[in-house]
């Protein structure tokens, strides 16, 4: 147990956390260093120790007032959860919308759901300085709309993206590259520029959830075996496990726009979703982007057992099956994936008509 940094290639020296330290030398090296959040430059925030998500997990009391820094999954997350027991919450996102990578829609049903919930939202808020210590008491000033105003609080939590752990190893030393961003520089099998170095997860800038992790394990793994699996052209789920949840896999509404792809939409409030009554939670929707030859784009589900319904059209695109098969299928009642059923069955409308 301790901290490796390189000494040179496939060498490193570890520091004990028992004390002293050890040289060790591999003919492989495999990079797992994972990434930490980021807190922003902005004056008085660092020096405030605000939460992050690991600070956070810990807590044994319960603020008073919580100021979350980015409407992001951490973020959102933390505040829906911390306001279910009991705190105020105020979340502040630099952005025009919360979750800012989302297509609109999915933004602002996430939004009202935050509001409905007691909730406050500030959108496009600059957070100018930080007074105080978090736990103690805080005051941020923010800039709307071209207005500064001052919001007291109890605690900070930051959930502003994230920092590879790359800065703590010495990769000079490793002959291991990374780019700009600080992440190391990986091909579609996961080596890096140094030889018989490979790096997976976070610190490969790979996509930031566990699932992502350890398929690239496995990427790294079939390779070592002969094998010839890569990163390439992954198609990869991801849930915001708020309550509801939000689930989506492959292209959205805005990036099938943006790469000038022609798509047809099908779209379905979950009220129609005989389950969610059973679940007496009937809010959010579902939509499906598809193509001209009928197969999958994408997928979005904001509801109960979103990720459910989500796996099986997962399950679909993977193997390239025209939507017809799930409008067709005979699901059991009542599943949530009886809703793929309605949510294919009504004809498909154009992005502008629905």
């Amino acid at each position: 147990m301790g901290e490796a940094r390189f000494t040179e290639p496939k060498t490193v020296e570890v520091t004990l956390n028992s004390g002293g330290s050890r040289q060790l030398r591999g003919d492989r090296v495999f990079l797992n260093l994972g990434s930490r959040a980021s807190i922003p430059k902005v004056p008085g925030l660092a020096e405030a120790r605000p939460l992050t998500h690991v600070e956070a997990l810990n807590l044994e009391r319960l603020p008073d007032h919580l100021i979350v820094i980015g409407g992001g999954y951490v973020g959102l997350e933390f505040a829906q959860a911390v306001r279910r027991f009991g705190s105020r919450v105020t979340i502040l996102q630099h952005g025009k919308q919360l979750l800012e990578r989302e297509d609109p829609d999915v933004a602002a049903a996430i939004a009202q759901l935050m509001k409905d919930e007691g909730i406050d939202v500030v959108l496009q808020a600059d957070v100018r300085d930080v007074a105080g210590q978090s736990g103690a008491g805080v005051e941020v000033r923010v800039r709307e709309g071209g207005v500064e105003k001052a919001i007291e609080a109890s605690d900070i939590l930051v959930a502003a993206g994230r920092t590879p752990n790359t800065d703590r190893v010495n990769v000079d030393n490793g002959g291991v590259r990374l780019d700009s961003r600080g992440y190391v520089q990986v091909n579609d099998r996961l080596q890096t520029s140094a030889a018989d170095v490979w790096a997976m997860g976070d610190c490969a800038g790979s996509p930031q959830f566990t699932h992502v992790g350890f398929d690239d394990f496995r990427v790294v793994l079939d390779n070592l075996n002969g094998g010839s699996r890569t990163t390439r052209d992954r198609l990869i789920p991801y849930c915001l496990f708020t309550d509801p949840e939000l689930a989506h896999v492959g292209k959205s509404e805005t990036e099938l726009k943006a790469q000038n792809v022609s798509y047809r939409i099908a779209k379905l409030p979950m009220s129609f979703v005989l389950r969610t009554r059973t679940l007496s939670q009937t809010r959010g929707f579902a939509k499906a982007m598809v193509g001209a030859d009928d197969r999958i784009l994408g997928f979005t589900a904001f509801g109960a057992e979103a990720s459910e319904m989500m796996g099986i059209v997962q399950t679909a695109m993977l193997g390239g099956l025209p939507y017809t098969v799930l409008r067709d299928a005979i699901f059991t009642h009542p599943t949530i994936a009886e809703g793929l059923v309605s949510l294919f069955g009504s004809p498909l409308q154009e992005p502008n008509s629905k």
